[in-house]
């Protein structure tokens, strides 16, 4: 089964000829190089691939992209706000080391013990949360500095001393 990355949504059309604004979480100046196809939640869970024509970093946080068919300002319009999705390879490949969404799919450990597997990452202004199934319900980790053991990237794992009670608030 094909896994997709949630990589962030498009914001605004840009130009007359059809490219767009896109507004990602992999906190670095991204071009989609070496990237084939981008793929566009137009429909809930029916992710659409568009064709990548070109790609200009804008900033840390957004990045110029033109992709085959969109070809004016309008068609550039309808999609805002719709989602944008990489390949897992692709997402592996471009996703930054001191991005929070690097640690999508690495397993949480609290004090040692396995609580969970990263299913989403919730850039908050002041905060990172990280989404897992604990015990069967959703789970909310805050991730700082104080709690942060170590992450090893290798073995995919976040270690981490979470404060006492707040797992049993999802029991």
């Amino acid at each position: 089964m094909t896994e997709y990355i949630n990589i962030g949504k498009i914001v605004a059309p840009f130009g007359l000829k059809g490219e767009f604004i896109l507004k990602h979480g992999l906190a670095k100046k991204l071009v989609l190089k070496n990237v084939e196809a981008i793929f566009i939640e137009e429909v809930k869970d029916s992710y659409l691939p568009y064709f990548l024509v070109a790609s200009k970093a804008k900033s840390h946080d957004e990045t110029y992209i033109e992709v085959e068919g969109v070809i004016t300002k309008e068609q550039a319009q309808k999609l805002v706000q719709k989602q944008v999705w990489l390949l897992d390879a692709d997402f592996r490949r471009l996703a930054g080391d001191a991005s929070p969404i690097s640690l999508l799919g690495f397993t949480i450990f609290d004090d040692g013990t396995a609580i969970g597997v990263i299913d989403e990452v919730i850039e908050q202004p002041h905060q990172v949360l990280l989404q897992i199934n604990y015990n069967g319900n959703e789970a909310l980790i805050p991730l700082h500095e104080e709690t942060i053991d170590r992450i090893d990237r290798k073995a995919k794992e976040v270690h981490l001393f979470l404060p006492d009670g707040l797992l049993d608030i999802y029991q």
